[in-house]
Formats: structure tokens, sequence, C-alpha cells
């Protein structure tokens, strides 16, 4: 495909500017893209109130149930990056409706499924759904502000969607202990269909239509050309395989491994040759600046994680509290990140935040190797809440980052990229946790997963302190469009 024809297609996919609206960024566009972005959060913490009383009802281990969580995750890690290309090809708003029909079928299927087969087809079908939200939500935002010609990013709106997310993982445990006591654990998934049921009437009804699609002659030809179908399905098969491997161990699962290298090395040879990669490799080398974000991302979660994890069990298992007062020492963390988020994003600042996610982390480490059976619950409740301003801060910070140093024709694609690391960094701190508390809950186990996260807090530090297109300002607002083109070799 010549490069004239890329660049009418890409034209062709990105709506036509419309007249500039005095205020773009009105309630009635954003409050089904923050809708839209709570419902991946919010069902993957609501899971966890339901495992007990269904394990009980379909006569089921607890330990059996987990593949519901799992399933979820593997599902989003896969789906995320695949949304966001098929949102830059195909529209936006198109991607966020399926998205939203397949939750709601989730819900359903979920609500009256018998066997835990059926649940883990819905919470496979919930976890494709709610993966087109975020990524669809940042194209969407992108050309609505390139169309009103914004030099800054939007960043309150930015805010908005970052605290969507925080928000509902923070409250999605206690919301599901009310429906799971009130109504049964089948209302784990019902509670969808109303949340998505609004989400699609308000997407139909106040976000603007996509540009029609133009891929005559062979347009099933030329759309799978456009979106690597190839690159995709590599992607997936190696991400697959990969996030079993790692949700495996200490135990690893050899096969999964070998899948993975088999899988992994011709989508690397085919990424690296094709004129339009669904993977970028060589974009994703040359722009280092996303690169950093990336990991800056992965290494953050596998910290707030760990804490949700492995210091929540601790608490339970050693300190001896109750699995509500448990529940209820994870409020102030969310509590925190939701009253952070908004503010800081709305100043559209980078370099702060991050040293400030990097430094809170490294000071909520330290706290973690000082507690013991023995220590207050208020030191708990102190841990608590400065985790809750690493994941704030880390959130606002490395989201602005992305939207600047994103090319802005692949957007979609680095959002579901940055969203895949998020996951692979929530998985690496389950199995940390898992390896390190395996022979039990001790405060010598706690300790050492202290030990753990000073290291990815050291290394989130420097990350952020020695990267120079931050030193230079990067992400604070130069413009909507300064992220280097990824083919360019620029950083």
């Amino acid at each position: 495909m010549s490069a004239a024809q890329r660049d009418a297609d890409t034209a062709r996919a990105v709506p036509p500017a419309p007249e500039e609206p005095r205020k773009p960024f009105s309630w009635r566009f954003t409050t089904p893209l923050y809708l839209g972005s709570s419902l991946n959060p919010v069902n993957s913490s609501i899971i966890a109130t339901a495992l007990v009383p269904l394990a009980a009802d379909l006569r089921l281990a607890v330990g059996a149930t987990s593949v519901l969580v799992s399933s979820l995750y593997l599902a989003s890690a896969v789906a995320q990056p695949t949304a966001g290309k098929l949102a830059e090809v195909l529209g936006a708003r198109r991607v966020f409706l399926g998205g939203i029909v397949l939750v709601l079928l989730g819900g359903i299927v979920g609500g009256l499924g018998r066997d835990l087969a059926t649940l883990t087809v819905a919470r496979v079908l919930i976890g494709l759904g709610t993966s087109a939200a975020f990524p669809c939500a940042m194209v969407l935002i992108r050309r609505r502000a390139e169309a009103a010609r914004m030099t800054k990013p939007p960043g309150s709106v930015l805010g908005g969607v970052a605290v969507a997310g925080m928000a509902t993982a923070a409250f999605g445990p206690p919301l599901g202990g009310l429906l799971v006591g009130a109504a049964g654990w089948r209302w784990a998934f019902l509670v969808n269909i109303p949340f998505t049921l609004l989400a699609l009437l308000m997407t139909v009804r106040w976000l603007p239509a996509d540009a029609p699609l133009d891929c005559a002659p062979r347009p099933l030809r030329r759309i799978a050309a456009r979106v690597d179908l190839a690159g995709v399905l590599g992607f997936a098969a190696s991400m697959t395989a990969l996030v079993v491997f790692l949700m495996g161990l200490p135990h690893p699962s050899w096969p999964a491994l070998a899948v993975f290298v088999a899988a992994a090395v011709p989508t690397v040879w085919w990424e690296l040759r094709g004129p339009e990669p669904f993977f970028d490799l060589r974009g994703l080398a040359a722009n280092g600046a996303l690169s950093r974000t990336y990991l800056r991302q992965a290494l953050s979660l596998l910290g707030t994680y760990t804490v949700m994890f492995g210091v929540t069990q601790w608490t339970q298992d050693t300190y001896g509290m109750s699995a509500l007062r448990t529940g209820l020492l994870l409020l102030p963390m969310g509590a925190v990140s939701a009253l952070l988020s908004r503010p800081l994003a709305g100043r559209n600042l980078v370099r702060g935040p991050l040293v400030a996610a990097a430094l809170s982390m490294l000071a909520g480490s330290a706290g973690i190797l000082l507690l013991s059976s023995d220590s207050p619950v208020f030191v708990l409740v102190l841990v608590s809440l400065v985790f809750g301003v690493t994941t704030a801060t880390t959130t606002v910070g490395n989201q602005t980052m992305l939207y600047v140093a994103a090319p802005p024709d692949r957007i979609g694609t680095a959002s579901g990229l940055f969203r895949t690391f998020g996951y692979l960094g929530t998985i690496t701190s389950s199995v940390i946790g898992g390896i390190v508390l395996r022979a039990g809950t001790s405060d010598g186990g706690l300790h050492t997963l202290g030990f753990v996260l000073v290291g990815a807090g050291l290394t989130v530090l420097l990350l952020t302190v020695l990267d120079r297109r931050l030193m230079r300002g990067g992400g604070t607002g130069a413009g909507t469009g300064p992220a280097p083109v990824p083919r360019a070799g620029r950083q």
C-alpha cells in the first residue's frame, strides 16, 4: 500500500472536524466516557465478595473460583490494545458501543449461569467488552481536542477518566458486599445490566458519530490489513501464554512458556516487517518517552496491588483483622486517589506527580518494613493513605505523558498497551505475593514484600528523574501533538 493511500485511509478514519463548540468537553460528551471507563475496574473488584457464596452455591472449592478473577485480567490484557487499534481504524464510537454490548451480554450470561464454565465465559465477555472503554475514550478525547484546536492536554477530562477508574476500583468491594449480601452472588454479574443500558443510551445520544467507513473494494481484506490481523492474533497468543505462565508461578507451566516463545518469535518478525504493524516495535524503541511511561506504570501498579493483595492477606491471617475491616482499610487509599487525581490532572503536570509517586511509594514501602503484628491500626491506615498518594500521582502523571508522547494517529493502540503493561504489573504483584507468602503470612514475609517494593520504588524514581524528556518539560502542556513520530527515530 502506498504512503498516499495510507494517509487517505487515515484521513477517512478520522471524523471530520465539527464546528468548534464553545465548550468541547461538555458533560454530555464526558459522562458516557466516564461511565464506560468505570466498568472494567468495578468488575475487577466487585467479584471478590461473590467468590465464597458462589462456590458454596455451586458446590465448588473456593480456590476453583479464582479462574473468574484471572480470566477477566487475561482477557483485558489482550483486548485493550486490540480495541485501541480497532478504534483507530473502524471508529472509536463504534468500538465503544460494541464493547458495551459485550459487557451487557456478559452480565446476562453470568446472571443466568449455573456452572463455572458458563460464568468464566461471562467474565471473558465482560473483560473483552470493558477493555474497549479506555482506549476509545482516549481516541475520542484526542480528536475532540484537535478539532477544538486546543494547545494543551485537556487535563480535567483526563483526570475524570482516571477518577472513574480509581474510585470504582476502591468502592467495588463495598458495593459488591452490599449487593451479594442482600440479593446473592448473581448480582455481581447482573449489576452490569442497568449500567450498560444507561451507557448505551448516553453513547448513542451524546457521542458524535464516526465517519463512514470507506474500504471498498474488498472491505474485509482492507480492514484486516489496516488492523494488522496477523499481528493482533500473534500478540494475543503471546500475551495469553505469558500471562498463563506468570499466573502459574511459583509452579511454572513450561508448556505455556514454550507457546509464548513459539508465538512471540514469528510475531516479532512479522511486526518488524509489516508496513502498518499492530505492535510497532521500531516505533516503541524510538519513542523512549512512551516506553518509559509503560515501565513506570507497570512498576507503580506492582507496588499498589502488592498492598492490595499481599498486605491485606497479612492483615487477616497474621494481624487478625476481619475481612470486613480489611476491606474498609483500603477505602482511604481509594478515597485519597480519587480526591487528588482531578485537581492534579487539571494542571497538566507530569514530572512533579511522577516524582511524588516514586517518593510516596518508597515511603509506603518503608512503612511496610516497620509493620508488625503489634502495630497499632492507625499505622496501617497511614500506609494505606500513602499508597493512595502513589496511585493518584502515578496515574495522573503517566496518563498525561501517554497523551503527549503517543503519536496522535496511534493514541488508541498506545492507550491499550498502557493498560496492558498495568495488568502485567498487577499480575506480577500477585505472583510475587504468592511466592513470598507461600510459607505463611508472617511478619518476615511482609517485610520481604517491603524490600521488593523498595526496589520497585527506586527503579520508578530513576526512570523519572533521569528521563530527559521530563527534564525538558515534556508533557506539561506544550501542545497536543509534540509526540515523536515512531519511525522517525527521534526521542
